[in-house]
């Protein structure tokens, strides 16, 4: 039997060792080092999962490297974020390498503020690079389009970045002079690559968007450094809420803007921000109503010989301390018509301005609003097919109007709503009056009340 020499199977037992301790050096910087997924399907592929964190991987580290502070604004990943979700899912978080930005769905969002955006051929060639194909969404800018030396130059709305299958939008957010940030909607064109992106999937573009401006705080999600909004579920309901309709300047005849005085406009302006300010502490959404709906939109500015503010507010969001907000904000109340079961109606005083409030009742497929004449106990319905809410802007100001503009105001003012009439009757003027009884003279001590 030869002898074993002992140094070679000693030098042997050396070099597999040596061998085997720079294969888990290897596995471990390879893949367990890094945060985030790392673990192979049983054929040794990477998973959709695993892909998507790389993609996402990728994009965040391109935004570091460019200084770019996106922030995430992805519906499905903020869903999972707020603490209802982490408390019914915790599981997930227990199971899953990608709890977060993994959401089955393959598209992520960020928003990026548009100030921090200086066109940058070196972030886009990077990413070229990096192998994401580029879908850009381009538009007008609506800030100067009530400027007769529009500049011909379109800003960038969205960014679609593509890479192995997977979608990153990016999300342009723009300040208006309301103190908020808007986005456009993504159209596209008749050249551009209708097969790039799912695009009924996207979870911003189908329409323009408004928001306050959120704070951000920086986190971790699934090992990747991630801005996020602060306050998670009001930024998801302002989302819910956001679509924006912006004011026809084209359509608007200039005339228009020089039939009211400077004094007038800044006092509605200033009885309209009053408003504004004293609605949201009730937390009660109101939206423009009658002549200053008309005003917003036939001709982007307010009607100055109607001297007075219109607004609606559903009657289910009546509070009954709206009257004390009001006078103790600085307003003084003139009359209160009907009660809150039947044509409830308010109004006030500030600074010669009137301000009407007109609460709305749904009945089935229509809604509507009442009024009362007051020397004669005579009542009104004033009828409306139902609408949604938009936002807008109006006297720089983010406002409420009804989404279905245009059908609102016919109902109001008929076909012939975009023709100024001066003299007005409410009681019969408007398309949609009706006449609705009369109040029992027993009770106008409590539901006629002028002040």
């Amino acid at each position: 039997m030869p002898r074993v020499n002992r140094t070679a199977v000693l030098s042997l037992l050396i070099v597999s060792s040596s061998v085997f301790l720079l294969f888990q050096l290897y596995y471990y910087r390879k893949y367990v080092s890094k945060p985030g997924p790392h673990v192979l399907t049983r054929t040794g592929h990477l998973t959709g999962s695993d892909v998507q964190w790389q993609t996402v991987k990728n994009f965040l580290a391109l935004a570091q490297r460019f200084r770019l502070p996106v922030f995430l604004v992805d519906t499905a990943a903020l869903t999972l974020l707020s603490q209802d979700a982490l408390r019914q899912h915790d599981w997930l978080v227990r199971e899953l390498h990608c709890s977060f930005l993994c959401t089955g769905r393959p598209i992520t969002s960020f928003a990026l503020h548009a100030n921090q955006w200086k066109y940058n051929s070196g972030f886009l060639l990077a990413a070229e690079q990096k192998g994401f194909e580029l879908l850009e969404f381009r538009g007008e800018d609506p800030r100067l389009a009530s400027l007769d030396t529009l500049s011909g130059e379109e800003i960038p709305l969205h960014f679609l970045f593509r890479l192995h299958g997977y979608i990153i939008q990016v999300v342009f957010l723009y300040e208006r002079s309301g103190n908020y940030l808007w986005h456009g909607a993504l159209r596209l064109r008749g050249n551009m690559n209708r097969n790039f992106a799912p695009f009924k999937q996207l979870d911003y573009g189908r329409d323009a968007g408004v928001y306050d401006r959120p704070d951000l705080v920086l986190t971790v999600l699934d090992g990747l450094d991630v801005r996020v909004p602060r306050n998670i579920s009001r930024f998801l309901s302002e989302q819910r809420h956001a679509r924006f309709l912006e004011c026809r300047y084209r359509d608007a005849p200039k005339c228009f803007f020089s039939f009211y005085s400077v004094d007038f406009r800044r006092k509605v302006k200033s009885l309209l921000h009053l408003a504004t300010q004293t609605l949201a502490r009730l937390n009660i959404p109101f939206w423009l109503s009658s002549g200053t709906c008309l005003g917003w939109f036939r001709q982007c500015s307010i009607i100055s010989y109607s001297r007075d503010v219109d607004i609606g507010i559903f009657v289910v969001d009546f509070r009954s301390d709206i009257i004390t907000a009001f006078t103790e904000a600085g307003l003084t109340l003139k009359h209160k018509f009907g009660k809150v079961e039947d044509s409830l109606e308010l109004s006030f005083l500030n600074d010669d301005v009137k301000l009407d409030i007109f609460f709305f009742y749904e009945e089935g497929d229509i809604v509507w609003n009442g009024g009362t004449q007051a020397k004669s106990g005579r009542k009104f319905k004033y009828i409306f097919p139902r609408f949604s809410l938009c936002w807008a802007e109006l006297l720089e100001l983010k406002v409420r109007v009804p989404c279905e503009t245009l059908d609102y105001l016919m109902a109001n003012y008929g076909a012939s709503w975009s023709v100024p009439v001066r003299t007005w009757d409410w009681k019969s003027s408007p398309s949609n009056v009706q006449e609705n009884g009369v109040w029992p003279l027993a009770e106008w001590a409590e539901l006629i009340q002028v002040y």
